[in-house]
Parts: C-alpha cells; sequence; structure tokens
C-alpha cells in the first residue's frame, strides 16, 4: 500500500532529478519509524550513480519539499541508489536491461513454480517472457509480484 504523500512527493521529486541528469526509480515513505523516513532511490543515467550524486539530489530535495508543506512533521531523508540487485518497474527499465538475468517471482505459483530465472525478453502489455536455457517461457503479468535484476555467479 502506497503512504497518500509519496504520489505528490514524486511530482515534486522527478523534475528536482531531472534538473541534476538524474532519475527517480522508487520512493517509499516508511511511516512505521519516529521520526519517519522518507527514501529516494535515483540513478544515474549517464554512468554509476555515486555518493555525490545522492548528495546533489538530497539537497536539492529537501530544499524543494522545506518549500512545500507535503510532508507537515519532521522526517528523515535517504537518498540512495538501488544498485545492481534491483527491482525492474518501469518499461525503461525492462527495455534498458533486456538480456540481463532476472529473476522473476509470482503468486500464486505459475505452472508449479514460484521463482523464475533468465534472462529477460520483453515485457508487453500482458506478460514478461524471458529465455531459460534457449527456451521462452512467458509469464502472466498478473502473477507477477516482482522482477529483480539477478547477478549471477
Amino acid at each position: 500500500m502506497t503512504h497518500p504523500l509519496v504520489p505528490p512527493i514524486t511530482d515534486l521529486a522527478i523534475p528536482v532529478a531531472e534538473q541534476l541528469g538524474l532519475e527517480v526509480v522508487g520512493i517509499v515513505f516508511h511511516t512505521n519509524q519516529r521520526p519517519p523516513v522518507l527514501r529516494v532511490d535515483i540513478r544515474n543515467p549517464q554512468q554509476d550513480t555515486g555518493l555525490d550524486d545522492c548528495e546533489r539530489m538530497s539537497h536539492a530535495l529537501e530544499a524543494a519539499l522545506d518549500a512545500t508543506d507535503i510532508i507537515p512533521d519532521a522526517y528523515v531523508l535517504e537518498v540512495s541508489s538501488p544498485g545492481i540487485s534491483r527491482q525492474l518497474v518501469t518499461d525503461r527499465e525492462f527495455i534498458s536491461f533486456k538480456g540481463f538475468p532476472v529473476i522473476v517471482s509470482t503468486s500464486p505459483p505459475h505452472e508449479g513454480q514460484q521463482e523464475w530465472i533468465g534472462q529477460l525478453i520483453r515485457r508487453d502489455e500482458t506478460k514478461v517472457y524471458i529465455n531459460q536455457k534457449g527456451r521462452v517461457t512467458e509469464i502472466p503479468r498478473s502473477l507477477i509480484t516482482r522482477v529483480l535484476l539477478h547477478e549471477a555467479e
């Protein structure tokens, strides 16, 4: 369940990130902590995302959030990079990581399995396609709980 403040924060964070040449890849507001933690995952599409990118985004987003009253009470802002073992969400990510090894998790199980490992082929409106040792496996999107990049051994 997405926190109701996440959509307006996202609307604010995306243009801030774009001005810095960055992309927002995820926002979560953890209200079960005191003070609550706003976690913003970013990536630099031009190079590996570094600490400098996180610092620049943190300062710029903090200033933008302070200028609005989206979050009325005290909170902690964490800006980080999701790294390689990360979840694929957007169409752009599915295109960018075509050919990469992924783990597709399903619930309920699909054809008796809950985890599928293979090379990402593509995603369309209804399915995710992966290559498993030369065989194409089609997994219905309605059953998929997440798709993660997989660091092959």
